[in-house]
């Protein structure tokens, strides 16, 4: 057992399929492992703790959230997503790229601190954000955007849908619910061909 055990750390197995995905160069020497820094990330994923608060056998929050920033801005969180995406899909016997698409919204509220934009979402008396998400058939997450809740969904499901652009050719349908009728799929049509 790893001196720093909590349910939602990985195990062997599961370190193995992403670790060349992190770790690349195995021959540098480090003062705590990226393992456990990984799963230092997913206690503040899991749990909703700040970072300051993370428990202290995992490595310093600081050096925690710097190799968070890292690996989000070089990418490799997303890398991660889609070779897990892309191994799921292989192991139910579905294509990696999808064809329909399933898009929601759900508004939650926030606080002032905050440094993202805030908003009223009417319809559900919530102030906070919006995010729009698209899954795959097996639930499996294609893309998501948040913005201000004042945002109706017809008008910010096509930043959702550019984000998916150029990631998934064969995704030619969109379920979506009656919030996202108007123009958007006339819009859609005309961006997207």
């Amino acid at each position: 057992m790893r001196k720093n055990y909590y349910p939602c750390n990985l195990t062997e197995k599961q370190w193995s399929l992403i670790e060349n995905i992190i770790e690349p160069n195995k021959k540098r020497k480090r003062k705590h492992a990226l393992r456990d820094i990984f799963n230092a990330i997913l206690h503040v994923v899991k749990s909703g703790c700040q970072w300051r608060m993370l428990p202290v056998d995992f490595a310093p929050w600081n050096t925690v959230y710097f190799y968070y920033r890292k690996w989000k801005f070089e990418g490799v969180i997303e890398q991660i997503h889609e070779f897990l995406r892309n191994l799921v899909c292989k192991n139910v016997g579905r294509n990696k790229r999808p064809l329909p698409g399933i898009i929601d919204s759900r508004s939650l509220k926030t606080s002032r601190q905050n440094a993202q934009e805030r908003g009223y979402d009417g319809g559900k008396k919530i102030k906070g954000r919006k995010q729009h998400i698209i899954v795959d058939t097996l639930g499996l997450l294609l893309a998501v955007v948040v913005h201000s809740a004042t945002t109706y969904d017809s008008k910010a499901a096509f930043s959702v849908m550019e984000s998916l652009k150029y990631r998934f050719s064969r995704l030619k349908t969109i379920i979506a619910d009656g919030g996202y009728r108007g123009e958007l799929a006339e819009k859609i049509k005309n961006a997207f061909g």
